[in-house]
Parts: C-alpha cells; structure tokens; sequence
C-alpha cells in the first residue's frame, strides 16, 4: 500500500491497482461523492485521461479509482499549455446544467460561499496583514463575489494535479473543487506562476480575452489567502507564515509576461 503526499481534504492512498481517497472533514465526503457522478459523464468529454471513481464496497464515505499514470507535470513546456488549453476549452464549454445535476455547486451557492470566504479572510487574515496593505488587500476581496459564475471548473489546477507521462502532460486529477463558476479560476497558476512558454502554448489553443486574463490574476492573487487560513484551522504556524507571505507578495504589481 502507497500513501500519498498529504492533501488539505483527502487522504490518498494505493491499494493495488486502485487509488482510494477518504475525507478529513464530513463535509469532503459530500465532494468526494459528488466526483462519483460527475466524472463517469465527463471523462469521455475532455481530451487528457482524468479519474472516474466510484464508491468503495462497505464504506460510505470513500470513494476509489483506478491509478492515473503519471507523476506531478514538472517543467511545462511550450506543448503542455497546448493540451492543457484543449483540455480547459472542453472542460468549459460542458453543459453547466447537466454538471448540477451531477452534484456539483450551482452558481447561487458558489456566490454564497465566494462571499463567506471573503468575509472570512477580513475578519481573520487581513488584520494580520501589514497596514500598508490592507488597502489593497480589502480591493481584492470586495473584487471576488462578484466575479461571473458561469462555467464548469475544476477548481484547483495546478502542477499537482497536473500529470505528465512520458514527458508529456497526460492527466488531470482531483475534481473535488469542481463547481459552476469564473473560468479564470483555472488559468490562475498557468498564467502568473508556470513558464512563459506554457502559458503561451496554452493561449495557443485557449481563447483568452484581456478580462479573463485580469480576473486570473485577481484569483492568483487570492490563492494564498487560503493557505493562511487552513493554517490558522489547523494550529500550523509554518503554513500561516508561508501564506502570509504569498498574500504579501502576490498584492504587489504583477509580473510583465
């Protein structure tokens, strides 16, 4: 049995030829159950090899799928943004409706959370914040709630879930942030952390407009706030620090790509 690095929601774990994934919170299982549904019908839609779990026989709160090969994208070149803008025009132009149906949050209940979260990080990270930034800093989170719910996103794409096989981006992994919302949310880290020549590569193929680009760097901007706070739930001071540190950077003028 292989135990996988630590996730923020899941424990990972493989158990044979299948992965199996159990919740660290209650409220993750619903997640977890929710990609049960929702990756069988949009698997054969996209054009990298993504998971399709199911349940796990006699545990109601775990859920399995065969292993994905591959190991973590490392490097991402020039022809990786190529197929992972192919990989996000289909992703993005699923049918919205269908995907609620399949369980995951409409636009009403991704505009709630939007908003609880960014009441959240005022009232708990921007104190923590130097004085000269909580200017800044308030902008962005009055910035996010309004920001469209339109389009079906998976979420949390970054390098970890990204998979390369043979040195080649071949697959996308963990949708359990995948919900009905800005499509922005998934060119963040393309965009403003990885390679020049990825994001290019992906503007390539991915139809990118000046406003979608503004609205990544507004969730790229917003990504470390997050990291503060599961550092404060969880009493670890090392990840408050780390992400503290993100805020603070990520609030300065961004970088000319």
């Amino acid at each position: 049995m292989t135990v996988f690095p630590e996730g923020w929601d899941s424990e990972a774990r493989l158990t044979g030829r299948w992965v199996e994934r159990r919740p660290r919170r209650p409220e993750v299982a619903a997640r977890l159950r929710t990609e049960t549904r929702l990756l069988p019908w949009l698997a054969p839609r996209l054009p990298l090899t993504v998971p399709v779990p199911e349940p796990v026989p006699g545990e109601p709160h775990a859920v399995r799928h065969l292993l994905v090969p591959g190991t973590p994208l490392d490097g991402p070149t020039a022809a990786d943004g190529r197929r992972l803008g192919d990989f996000l025009r289909a992703l993005h132009t699923a049918d919205t409706a269908t995907a609620v149906r399949h369980g995951v949050p409409d636009a009403d209940a991704v505009r709630a959370e939007r908003t609880a979260e960014t009441g959240d990080f005022r009232t708990r990270v921007l104190p923590l914040l130097p004085a000269a930034l909580r200017g800044p800093a308030a902008e962005l989170l009055d910035a996010v709630p309004p920001l469209p719910a339109d389009t079906l996103v998976h979420g949390d794409l970054g390098p970890e879930h990204l998979l390369a096989d043979g040195g080649h981006l071949t697959g996308v992994i963990d949708f359990g942030d995948a919900h009905i919302g800005d499509p922005a949310v998934d060119l963040a880290w393309a965009l403003h952390t990885a390679p020049g020549a990825f994001a290019d590569g992906l503007a390539a193929r991915y139809p990118l407009t000046p406003r979608l680009r503004a609205r990544a760097l507004l969730w790229h901007r917003l990504g470390p706030w997050y990291e503060v706070t599961h550092g404060l739930d969880t009493g670890d001071e090392d990840t408050v620090a780390s992400g503290l540190a993100g805020v603070r950077d990520r609030l300065g003028p961004p970088v000319p790509r």
